[in-house]
């Protein structure tokens, strides 16, 4: 009876730690490369925060960040010479 208890109370742990596993997180690339993934993980995250959890919102909001600074290539560079100045009106 008690080998019964034990396994029965082993048998549940198992199945309560089966069922709680986190789901996994995508990742900030595979975001970026999803637009349309992103927009609907962004409206989940507006809507329930703690449903979806802080880790997967935060690199939601780093592949929003991303998509629209860019890759943080080379900032605006002005031309050598500057353009003609306008002539004065008379």
């Amino acid at each position: 009876m008690n080998k019964l208890f034990i396994l029965a109370v082993v048998t549940s742990t198992l199945l309560i730690a089966a069922c709680s596993k986190p789901a996994s997180i995508e990742s900030v690339e595979s975001l970026m490369a999803n637009p349309e993934r992103l927009k609907e993980l962004r409206a989940q995250c507006k809507a329930d925060h703690a449903k979806v959890g802080d880790a997967q919102c935060n690199a939601v909001a780093e592949a929003t960040r991303r998509r629209f600074f860019g890759s943080g290539g080379p900032s605006y560079t002005p031309p050598a010479s500057s353009p003609a100045s306008p002539a004065p009106k008379e």
